[in-house]
């Protein structure tokens, strides 16, 4: 609790002819040998006064002795000046008995200065009543010295109406002292605006209190600068904070820098706000040094931050041991963070579990990583209950899943809606799955587009699918292509599509170069056939024929019957009677 004495010591006015001036000291300079000179003598004249019973000269002379820390030697003198009725002494002897410890006589002597006028007083009265929990008495005082022009006090107040969630009363006090330079007032302001989603009026009260080098306000500013991009300046004032001492602002221009490509920059300051106590930089660390496959140290920056209380650690290090084969000391470290309320890590030990056929203990730790936002577990759950048979359950799961933009939830809930038959809702369902990178949402999306004659819309997602691997989207893409003409383009994606195993891919890029009279086609029909494409082999059933290779004729033949479909079937069965009449 800050207490303020009253009373300025302030010299007479010099004789006629100026003071004689007095030869510095080394190591001292002039001007404050001259003052040393004069308040020796103001000193001086006060305490003769006060010795011949001047109650003014008494209060001033103890201020002065109080500030110099002469407990002994100024309480006599304040004493006097606060039984003769002067606040000024009443206040400061108040100031001089909390120093000692003496709280409640200090306040008695508070009480009696602040109700004389005595604004100082009425604020150091107004944080011991808060202190011992009378918020009403406390709001009083502080008020009273608040509205005389007391910037502390108008600070205390408005913390104390924020404690008691008057965010709007609290600001017009924060505003009082902020408007006559009290940094932490400015940056309470702003905090109380960001708040009010007012980021621009935040800002600059941000930026008044961090020129004073506040250093949580240049975090904050920081923090506001990057969130609109500006790089640069996020920069210069997360170094401001961290040369201020804010370990945060250090741990936050390490992400910077290794958002920026930078990761030695990043180290380095995350190692520098590590050390200083930050846990969630010392995590971060930690994940740098995994990333560069040095596990020893990630191990030690995890258990670092764990001990400074960043559950955060104990998940990663599960991760880490999870990498090694470590299941049973993974396990440890994912209770551990589970038990502390790391949602991820509920949900990883839930997996864990599940995969060794623990459902019953699985599923508590699903729902408890799902109700702390966790989209995977949400995810998670309404997989088991669909394998359950409980689809409402699932289906609830899955929305709240997607809600929080998990794009395979959406899927789930994309291709129950065209089961029933509602394309609609179907095809919004897949286009949040691939704009969330489904890449399965956009191919069904693109199926559904296609259906309604939307060739742009079609076009758009079936290659988006392709180009991120979608094998039925290739030759998509690939079909749509031959359709225009574009055997080029076609010939490329079908190829694609057959390289990565799709027998479709395989069997169409066997008819297009066939048509060209390739000799490959019949590598790719082949492919095709024994990847189970029963036109594929009916296909090669027919050139064998046409070589005169009735064996292998007769072979293929039987291959596509069994593989079907039932027209490839039929088909084959009567080309099988027709080779068989031949023989």
């Amino acid at each position: 609790m800050s207490m303020i004495a009253e009373n300025g010591v302030v010299a007479d006015d010099e004789p006629a002819g100026g003071p004689q001036l007095p030869h510095a000291r080394q190591g001292q300079s002039f001007e404050d040998e001259l003052a040393a000179r004069e308040e020796g003598a103001l000193e001086a004249r006060y305490r003769e006064a006060a010795d011949a019973g001047d109650p003014g000269a008494a209060s001033l002379l103890g201020a002065m002795l109080l500030r110099r820390g002469a407990l002994d030697d100024a309480e006599p003198y304040l004493r006097r000046a606060a039984t003769e009725g002067l606040r000024a002494g009443a206040n400061n002897l108040g100031v001089l008995l909390h120093q000692r410890g003496h709280a409640v006589e200090a306040a008695q002597w508070w009480r009696e200065a602040a109700v004389g006028g005595s604004a100082p007083a009425a604020h150091s009265l107004g944080l011991h009543l808060r202190e011992q929990g009378d918020l009403p008495g406390a709001e009083y005082w502080l008020r009273q010295a608040a509205e005389q022009g007391h910037t502390h006090a108008a600070f205390a107040l408005g913390d104390l109406l924020e404690h008691r969630q008057e965010s709007a009363g609290a600001e017009k006090w924060f505003r009082v002292a902020a408007e006559v330079g009290h940094q932490e007032a400015a940056f309470r302001v702003g905090l109380l605006r960001e708040a009010a989603n007012d980021t621009e009026d935040a800002e600059s009260w941000y930026r008044q209190a961090a020129a004073r080098s506040h250093g949580p306000a240049a975090l904050r500013l920081g923090a506001v600068v990057e969130a609109r991009g500006e790089r640069e300046e996020a920069a210069r004032w997360y170094r401001a904070a961290a040369q201020a001492g804010e370990p945060g602002a250090a741990c936050a221009l390490g992400f910077l820098l290794r958002d920026s490509g930078d990761e030695v920059g990043a180290a380095d300051w995350w190692r520098e706000a590590a050390e200083a106590g930050d846990g969630n930089a010392a995590n971060a660390l930690g994940t740098l040094h995994a990333d560069w496959g040095e596990t020893e140290m990630a191990e030690q920056w995890y258990r670092t931050a764990l001990g400074l209380g960043e559950v955060s650690g104990a998940y990663n290090l599960g991760l880490l041991c999870v990498g090694s084969g470590r299941e049973a000391q993974a396990e440890q470290w994912y209770r551990q963070a589970a038990y502390a309320g790391h949602r991820e890590a509920c949900n990883a030990l839930a997996v864990m579990l599940l995969d060794r056929g623990d459902e019953p203990g699985a599923e508590p730790w699903f729902s408890k990583a799902a109700e702390a936002g966790s989209a995977d577990a949400a995810f998670n759950l309404g997989i088991l209950h669909e394998r359950r048979g409980e689809l409402p359950a699932a289906h609830q799961w899955y929305a709240r899943a997607a809600a929080a933009g998990h794009a395979e939830a959406a899927l789930q809930l994309g291709v129950a809606k065209e089961r029933r038959g509602d394309l609609a809702s179907a095809a919004a369902r897949y286009r949040q799955a691939a704009e969330g990178g489904s890449v399965e949402g956009a191919f069904r999306l693109a199926v559904i587009l296609e259906r309604r004659e939307d060739d742009g819309g079609a076009e758009r997602w079936y290659r988006a699918a392709a180009e991120a691997g979608h094998g039925r989207a290739q030759v998509r893409v690939g079909v749509r292509a031959a359709e225009r003409g574009d055997t080029e383009a076609a010939e490329r994606w079908y190829r694609i599509a057959a390289e990565g195993g799709s027998r479709s891919g395989a069997f169409n890029l066997g008819l297009l170069l066939d048509s060209a009279e390739s000799s490959e086609s019949r590598l790719w029909y082949m492919r095709a056939a024994e990847a189970g494409h029963g036109r594929a082999a009916l296909r090669l059933a027919l050139l064998a024929a046409r070589a005169g290779d009735l064996g292998a004729a007769r072979a293929w033949c039987s291959r596509a019957a069994e593989l079907g479909p039932e027209g490839v079937t039929a088909r084959a069965e009567r080309l099988l009677d027709a080779l068989r009449a031949t023989a």
